[in-house]
């Protein structure tokens, strides 16, 4: 089996406004999620979390902190992108009107 990081991607607007959900939004969402999970549970590596703002680091240093797509992240594994993808139809995180999941392969380096 092939390893996946599964990033969970939304606008910035999508993401501000699944934070200002009230309570009972928020708990909607996260039973959908949690039922998903529960569905797919042999694919998981880590079930993952949600992810709060970026800072950038380059050679210059770190800058103040920056507005980010990312929402959050699992690790998943698959025979391939294309059979994860597959099991990603009904997931909870399409409720938001522009939200998108990238499924990137995790590769090995050799001899580690």
């Amino acid at each position: 089996m092939k390893r996946f990081l599964v990033l969970y991607k939304a606008s910035q607007s999508s993401l501000e406004q699944m934070m200002t959900a009230s309570h009972e939004q928020q708990m909607a969402g996260i039973d959908a999620w949690m039922a998903w999970s529960n569905q797919a549970a042999g694919s998981f590596v880590d079930l993952g979390s949600p992810v709060g703002d970026a800072v950038r680091v380059s050679k210059g240093g770190a800058t103040a902190a920056s507005a980010s797509d990312l929402a959050g992240y699992s690790i998943m594994q698959a025979e391939s992108k294309e059979a994860l993808a597959a099991t990603m139809k009904e997931h909870p995180h399409f409720m938001m009107p522009d939200g998108w999941i990238e499924i990137v392969e995790i590769t090995p380096i050799p001899g580690m």
